[in-house]
């Protein structure tokens, strides 16, 4: 039978060092490549990798640490292997798209106003003591008369029961800015205390170039406060004061019956065409502006529906004819011909006395327009607010916030807390009402101090007001050519005539304005802020620094979280804990007796020098210092009878005897 070698196999005797090595192997566990089970490469790959996702797996003690690691490692390898298999297809992929997109822009609303806000002929029932008043005025101080040379009335015709309006707010003359004015009513001199507000004009010069014609706003309370408003031009000093008592007869007016003086949709809209089709009155809605009257909005969205548009051009827009009737303006309240119109959003309040935009008559005026998105970040990257509910003004017009919004709310509620009513160009807050000297005698002088602060910037209007984050704007371009031609404006004007129903007038053309609003390209423009430094790059930069000077990774963090925060947070909380824990037991031996406390001190693993972690020696526990008030443990002696050597057989044995007697 042929001989077995150490390793279990036949053949020839192994030499002594092949004996030595496979015994080697038997016994110790091999590592590495050369190892026995998949399960020992494994362990060994997990230990000596760089890898610390898969090093931690091995590490890691508790099942519950074990298996987040393991979920981490394998998370990490799957966002790994799609990322390259992006960019694996990225890079192989030589296909080219091409992308034809044809939009349609939303169109907007436009809102077309008379710039004469009330029929002066339904008027003059209401303005008729007013504008008598006004005609004086202008024939004593100028000359002026209708029907009339320019000859001066002498301050003797006025009669003074009927001066109620200038008894109320009296037109002063002023030389070279001086203290001393003369009154227009009664030609009498007086010297005038109060502030002085210069609202200088260049439109038109008063007689001399010295006059200066101006009135003066006192406190009903107190006639000591007064203010003096001054103008260069008498025709600002007339239209002020005239706005000041009609503003004041206005407030006074219901609003169903100013609605019903004002313009309708049928006097004011001649003809009307939106995207090549025919439109009328029942897509225009109509709303109460104070100052114009009834405004009419074409594509309100009241109904849920927004136009849009898909072609560029004035051919594809809104093209309406307007009938002004410019005879039957007030003369003293406005002094130009044509209307006004505003393009805004939607859910934006038409501000159309502010930013709208002027139309002639006797003219086509064409308006381009180009739309603008724009969208600004919040804090802390800037001080706009999203939808106006973090500032602290209740929005009076029912509408989407803006900053004129907030400025024109803010400026309404100090008047009515400062004056005790609410100014006649903006809406009603709740509980209030519009001013007028006969509940207010004080309201103008009130109106003018606060204005004059809010200019000022005193209120606090501007600083509590933010702009808003997001909003859209479509810049206008106006021009402007003569409508109608010569040689068409015979049959235009009897054709409008017609439609108008008046078949035997024709109509003027002064009275008419052509206006066609319309995208010159459908093109729009977005513009947006975006924040430089994102939670990404501060991620990608934390990375590539750790990566380059480190050799870290995300798992790398994660390990050095664990070992440095947790574990080491761990290991302090289990320390201060078992001293709180000895701490708490010590208190309650002291609190059980002297006696006790004695015997256990008496205990060496008590003891304070026997602290280390090593048993005491016999050297070192006669080092250990004794307990106080007790006395020194001495040692017995020993008791010497029982050293004595007793027998414990009776008789002495035969071979016990033998070797006693040799």
């Amino acid at each position: 039978m042929a001989p077995t070698g150490p390793d279990g196999g036949r053949g020839s005797a192994m030499a002594p060092g092949k004996k030595i090595t496979a015994r080697i192997k038997r016994t110790l566990p091999v590592r590495g490549p050369q190892a026995p089970t998949l399960s020992e490469l494994m362990r060994w790959y997990c230990l000596n990798t760089n890898t610390h996702g898969c090093r931690r797996i091995v590490v890691s003690r508790g099942r519950l640490r074990r298996f987040i690691w393991i979920l981490l490692t394998l998370s990490a390898v799957g966002l790994i292997l799609w990322q390259c298999a992006e960019l694996l297809l990225n890079y192989y992929s030589a296909s080219v798209s091409v992308t034809v997109q044809f939009q349609k822009l939303p169109f907007p609303a436009v809102t077309i106003c008379n710039i004469n806000p009330y029929k002066y002929s339904s008027m003059k029932d209401y303005l008729s003591e007013l504008d008598k008043e006004t005609k004086k005025a202008l024939e004593t101080f100028y000359g002026f008369s209708e029907g009339k040379s320019k000859v001066r009335r002498s301050a003797g015709d006025w009669n003074e029961t009927e001066s109620h309006f200038f008894n109320q707010i009296p037109l002063l003359k002023f030389e070279d800015f001086s203290r001393t004015a003369t009154d227009l009513r009664s030609g009498r001199k007086r010297k005038i205390e109060g502030s002085v507000f210069h609202k200088d004009s260049s439109i038109v010069n008063s007689g001399d170039s010295n006059d200066i014609i101006g009135f003066q706003l006192c406190d009903a309370n107190n006639s000591s406060e007064c203010a003096l408003y001054t103008f260069s031009s008498g025709v600002n000093a007339i239209q002020e004061w005239y706005k000041l008592h009609y503003m004041n007869i206005m407030a006074q007016i219901p609003l169903e019956t100013k609605e019903e003086l004002s313009y309708s949709a049928d006097d004011l809209l001649l003809t009307c065409f939106f995207d090549g089709l025919s439109c009328d009155k029942r897509h225009f809605t109509r709303f109460h502006h104070p100052l114009h009257g009834n405004c009419y909005t074409f594509n309100s969205g009241e109904n849920g529906t927004i136009l849009s548009t898909s072609t560029g051009g004035s051919e594809y827009g809104l093209q309406v004819v307007l009938y002004i009737d410019e005879a039957d303006y007030n003369p003293f309240l406005v002094t130009s011909t044509g209307a006004k119109i505003i393009v805004h959003d939607q859910d934006e309040y038409p501000f159309i006395e502010d930013i709208g935009t002027e139309i002639e008559t006797a003219a086509a005026t064409s308006i381009g327009m180009h739309f603008t998105r724009s969208r600004k970040l919040s804090k802390p990257y800037s001080d706009c607010t999203e939808t106006g509910a973090d500032i602290p003004v209740e929005n009076l017009y029912n509408k989407s916030y803006s900053l004129q919004i907030c400025l024109h709310s803010c400026f309404q509620k100090a008047m009515v807390e400062s004056c005790g009513c609410a100014q006649y160009t903006q809406p009603l807050p709740a509980g209030a009402e519009y001013c007028n000297y006969k509940k207010n005698p004080n309201w103008m002088y009130c109106y003018y101090r606060l204005h004059e602060k809010f200019v000022k910037e005193q209120l606090g209007c501007q600083q509590i007001c933010k702009d808003a984050c997001s909003f859209k704007e479509w810049a206008l371009t106006t021009s402007i050519a003569q409508w109608p031609s010569i040689v068409s404006e015979d049959w235009m004007l009897r054709v409008l005539s017609w439609d108008k129903g008046q078949k035997i007038n024709k109509l003027n053309k002064t009275d008419l304005a052509n206006l066609m609003v319309f995208y010159k390209d459908l093109n729009e423009r977005f513009i947006s802020e975006n924040p430089t430094n994102t939670i990404v790059i501060l991620l990608s930069n934390f990375g590539g620094q750790l990566g380059l000077w480190m050799s870290c990774s995300v798992v790398c963090v994660i390990e050095i979280v664990e070992v440095f925060f947790i574990d080491s947070l761990s290991i302090v909380m289990r320390r201060q804990w078992q001293k709180a824990k000895k701490w708490w037991n010590d208190r309650k031996r002291e609190g059980s007796g002297k006696h006790q406390v004695g015997d256990v001190e008496r205990q060496g693993h008590d003891n304070p020098v026997c602290i280390d972690e090593d048993l005491p020696t016999f050297n070192t526990a006669l080092r250990l210092p004794l307990p106080q008030e007790s006395h020194l443990p001495r040692t017995p002696p020993p008791n010497y009878s029982t050293l004595r050597l007793e027998t414990a057989f009776t008789e002495q044995l035969p071979d016990t005897l033998e070797a006693g007697q040799h």
